[in-house]
């Protein structure tokens, strides 16, 4: 099973590398300035550190949403979902690796996945990646 971000955009049972302001991840409305959650990454340090960053901004039980920030390069090594996925393109251009295909995700590229499929996300130019994780059934 693979480690899901927590609300900190760490994988879960990893302590936080930065401390954030608490904020509300479910509720009947939530909305999102997606460029300011982009300037905050930039300003933490995993950004500098490793060249990535990521902000769990919904948390319901049946659903997770994931904004990540890559710089070019920059790759989530290979992993799985216990759960459909999808990952949207908003900005840049990243591929996502498969075990017998790469799949070219530039701006404005939507690609889902169905549960337990090995796959890595590499950045090819600075990217914002929407990460959709629904669960059925939870």
């Amino acid at each position: 099973m693979t480690k899901e971000p927590s609300d900190s955009g760490q994988p879960e049972g990893h302590a936080p590398l930065l401390a954030r302001s608490p904020r509300a991840l479910s509720g009947p409305v939530l909305t999102f300035d997606l460029s300011r959650e982009a300037d905050r990454l930039r300003n933490e340090s995993p950004w500098n550190q490793h060249g990535r960053n990521a902000v769990t901004l919904v948390k319901y039980s049946d659903l997770r949403i994931v904004f990540i920030l890559m710089k070019p390069a920059a790759r989530l090594q290979e992993h799985h979902a216990d759960a459909t996925i999808s990952m949207h393109t908003l900005r840049g251009y990243a591929r996502v690796h498969l075990r017998d295909e790469v799949i070219n995700l530039p701006a404005g590229h939507l690609l889902t996945l169905e549960k337990d499929i090995p796959h890595d996300l590499e950045a090819v130019e600075e990217s914002a990646v929407l990460l959709t994780i629904a669960w059925q059934g939870r």
